[in-house]
């Protein structure tokens, strides 16, 4: 009996091992256009966090609002909030990320940025 209990244990760990998680939040393109933003009152600042605004995600064939949320500040990183961008009718669901591309952590992506390596310098 411990033995058929024991197999089943590592029959189903080696199983798990095996399965990819699908809560990972990926883009998503669709057919049907976001409603409007909608109007909400932008908290005041906080130090350190960095606001992301709500936007409308896509769940259960349905667009559903996503609230606004602080995230903390990540020295070095860039956020880019959720959008959607509309290719030729196809509507696709560019999710939230940070990116690296900060290199004087002045907030302005090293691509944008006239002087990327100095932080006294706009």
């Amino acid at each position: 009996m411990f033995k058929q209990v024991l197999g089943s244990a590592l029959l189903a760990v080696s199983a798990a091992a095996w399965v990819t998680p699908t809560s990972a939040a990926v883009d998503v393109t669709i057919g049907i256009a976001p409603p409007p933003p909608r109007s909400v009152v932008v908290p005041p600042p906080r130090k350190g966090y960095r606001w992301v605004p709500g936007y409308w995600n896509w769940r259960s064939n349905r667009h559903v609002w996503t609230q606004g949320v602080w995230l903390r500040e990540r020295p070095g990183y860039i956020y880019t909030e959720p959008r959607w961008v509309d290719h030729g009718g196809r509507w696709q669901l560019e999710r939230g990320r940070w990116g690296r591309g900060d290199k004087d952590h002045d907030g302005i992506p090293n691509q944008l940025d006239s002087h990327p390596a100095n932080p006294t310098r706009p």
